[in-house]
C-alpha cells in the first residue's frame, strides 16, 4: 500500500519551501558557469542543504563543483540528481537552474518523510551535462554505489514521459599545417583550413548515407588569423550521435575517416581527441515512470504527445549512462516558451517567471512524491533494495 499521507507531507514541504527554491533558481540562472566551473551554483546548493539539515560531501569523485548531499538513515537509498551549467554564449538554454532547484526541492520535501519511509536521501550536485559527462565520471568513480533510484525531471516545450534519447561522442579536431602569405607564397603553406573544408564536405556527403537516428554536427573553434596567412591551425568541436552505444561505435570510424580524408589531400597533421566519455541510449524505469505520470497528472500536467504516439524529442544526456546503471527516469516537463526550443536565447528568458517556477513546483512535487510511492509499495521497494 503506497503512502499517501507521506507524499502529502512532502509536497506540503515543498511548497512551503518555493520562494527559497525559487529565489535559488533565479541566482543559479543569474550566474550562468560552464561545464567543471559551476563554482556558484555549487555553493548555492550547498548553502541550501546544509541550512536544512543534509550532510555535504564536496569535492565528490574528484570533482570541484560535485557534491552529494544526504539525509536520513533507511535501508532504501534514492537520489536526486541537480544539474546546473549553463550553455556558451546563451546561458541557461537548457534550463539546469530550474533542473536544480526541483531536484533540491524533491529531496528536500522526501527527506520530511524519510523516517517514515525508511529511505536516506541523496541529492547528488552532477557537474558538466553539457559535454563534460559529470554523471559518468560519478558512476565509473563509485559515487552511485548503493544508490537504489535515480530521478530528476528536465525542462522542455512541452511535457513529455518518453524520448529519443541518443548516444553521443563529443570531441575536438584540430589540423596543424604551415603559414605562408596567401598571395606572395601560398605554395610554401600547408592549408588546415582547406583540410577542415575538405572533412566538412566528405561529412556532408556521409550524412546521405547514414540510417536514421545517426547525427553529426560540429562548429569550428578556430579558422584561422588573418586572411593573407595561410593557417597553419584551425580547431573544431564535433558531435557524433547514434541510437545506441553499438551503433555509435560503428559511425565514428566513418567520421573520423572524414577527418583524416582532409589531411591527407593537403599534406596537414591531423589529431582528434575525445572530450569526455561517450553517453549512452537511455531506458527509463517503467515503474518508477508511471509513478511519475500520475502525480504529474494530479499537478495538471498532459502527456498528449505520448498517448497519441507523435513523434519522440531527441537529444543526449549523460542521465542515459545513469539509467543504464540502475533504476532511473528523466521525463521532460514543460515550460511555455512561445516556440522556443531548447539551446535558443528565448528558451533561456522563458526559465523565468511565473510558468517556469511552477514548472519548478510541480517538478519537485511529482518527484517527491515517485520517492514517497516507491519506498512505500512493497513490491517496487524490493525489486529496488536487490540492485
Amino acid at each position: 500500500m503506497m503512502d499517501t499521507d507521506a507524499a502529502q507531507s512532502a509536497r506540503r514541504v515543498i511548497n512551503e519551501a518555493a520562494p527559497d527554491l525559487i529565489a535559488l533558481s533565479e541566482a543559479i540562472h543569474a550566474s550562468p558557469e560552464l561545464s567543471f566551473e559551476e563554482h556558484v551554483s555549487a555553493r548555492l546548493c550547498i548553502d541550501f542543504l546544509t541550512s536544512r539539515g543534509f550532510s555535504v560531501t564536496s569535492p565528490f569523485c574528484g570533482m570541484d563543483t560535485a557534491f552529494d548531499a544526504v539525509f536520513g538513515s533507511g535501508d532504501l537509498h534514492i537520489a536526486f540528481l541537480a544539474e546546473y551549467d549553463a550553455l556558451p554564449g546563451v546561458g541557461h538554454a537548457c534550463g539546469h537552474n530550474l533542473i536544480a532547484a526541483s531536484s533540491l526541492g524533491a529531496g528536500l520535501g522526501l527527506a520530511a518523510v524519510a523516517d517514515v519511509l525508511g529511505v536516506t536521501v541523496h541529492i547528488m550536485g552532477t557537474p558538466a551535462e553539457e559535454g563534460g559527462a559529470g554523471k559518468v565520471l560519478i558512476l565509473d568513480r563509485g559515487g552511485f554505489d548503493g544508490i537504489h533510484a535515480s530521478l530528476m525531471v528536465h525542462p522542455w516545450s512541452f511535457d513529455q514521459l518518453e524520448s529519443a534519447c541518443l548516444a553521443v561522442e563529443h570531441f575536438d579536431v584540430s589540423f596543424t599545417g604551415r603559414t605562408a602569405h596567401a598571395s606572395a607564397a601560398p605554395w610554401q603553406g600547408l592549408n588546415a583550413g582547406d583540410a577542415m573544408t575538405l572533412s566538412q564536405v566528405a561529412i556532408g556527403l556521409l550524412r546521405q548515407q547514414l540510417p536514421a537516428g545517426d547525427q553529426i554536427h560540429g562548429v569550428v573553434t578556430n579558422g584561422g588569423e588573418a586572411a593573407n596567412v595561410i593557417p597553419s591551425l584551425v580547431t573544431a568541436r564535433y558531435m557524433c550521435r547514434s541510437t545506441s552505444a553499438e551503433r555509435l561505435s560503428a559511425l565514428m570510424p566513418r567520421v573520423e575517416a572524414c577527418f583524416q580524408a582532409g589531411a591527407l589531400a593537403t599534406g596537414c597533421e591531423l589529431s582528434m581527441e575525445k572530450i569526455s566519455p561517450a553517453y549512452t541510449h537511455m531506458e527509463q524505469d517503467a515503474d518508477l515512470l508511471s509513478l511519475y505520470a500520475k502525480h504529474a497528472r494530479a499537478q495538471g500536467r498532459s502527456f498528449e504527445r505520448d498517448d497519441s504516439g507523435a513523434p519522440l524529442p531527441t537529444y543526449s544526456t549523460d542521465m542515459a549512462n545513469v539509467s543504464l546503471a540502475m533504476p532511473a527516469i528523466h521525463p521532460l516537463i514543460d515550460i511555455k516558451t512561445h516556440g522556443a526550443v531548447n539551446h535558443q536565447p528565448e528558451f533561456t528568458d522563458a526559465c523565468l517567471g511565473p510558468d517556469a517556477e511552477r514548472a519548478l513546483l510541480d517538478g519537485a512535487c511529482s518527484l517527491a512524491s515517485v520517492g514517497a510511492d516507491a519506498a512505500s509499495d512493497p513490491a517496487i521497494r524490493e525489486r529496488l533494495l536487490r540492485r
